[in-house]
């Protein structure tokens, strides 16, 4: 019985480990606006915040061994463009080095919308954070709906959500 219980318990442990439902990789390479992001602490994300970004563009190479990002931030009302190349590590987790350490997931992507997950380690304190893109300007409320759903999954509260695109005068 023991033996039993021991093997439940790592099965479990094992799938927890487990990256979110496989990503379609010819799903993710496309032009991608950032439509809504929300965090845990939302001064990162608010207009001016360092956090908020406006993508353009991700690309995902080698089955998504290798992720391509473009955005742009804001620093003083001016649009500062960004780009890297990030190698996918153990779990389907990326890091890109941005006003602190990031580790990014894909955790759902569709012909529509694809969404980011982050933990950002300013040194201070982690924040959990999304970014929910399009490939157009704007969620149908059923994309939007599970936007907020995979937000509450993570324990992002829906209030903390930013419409970005609402401020999005960077060039494309």
């Amino acid at each position: 019985m023991k033996v039993l219980l021991l093997s439940l318990v790592l099965v479990l442990v094992c799938a927890a480990q487990e990256t979110p439902a496989e990503i379609d990789p010819s799903k993710v390479t496309g032009e991608w606006r950032t439509i809504y992001s929300a965090a845990d602490n939302k001064e990162k994300i608010v207009e001016g915040g360092p956090l908020r970004c406006y993508n353009r563009k991700i690309e995902c190479t080698d089955d998504c061994e290798h992720l391509s990002i473009s955005f742009y931030v804001k620093f003083d009302g001016r649009c500062q463009f960004f780009s890297g190349v990030l190698k996918r590590q153990e779990g389907g987790v990326y890091f890109i080095e941005f006003e602190g350490a990031n580790y990014l997931q894909i955790i759902h992507v569709s012909d529509n919308i694809l969404v980011l997950y982050f933990e950002n380690d300013d040194g201070q304190k982690i924040t959990k954070l999304t970014e929910g893109c399009a490939k157009g300007t704007s969620f149908t409320q059923e994309e939007f709906q599970k936007y907020q759903q995979l937000n509450t999954e993570r324990g992002i509260p829906n209030e903390n959500i930013e419409h970005v695109i609402e401020t999005d005068d960077c060039p494309p």
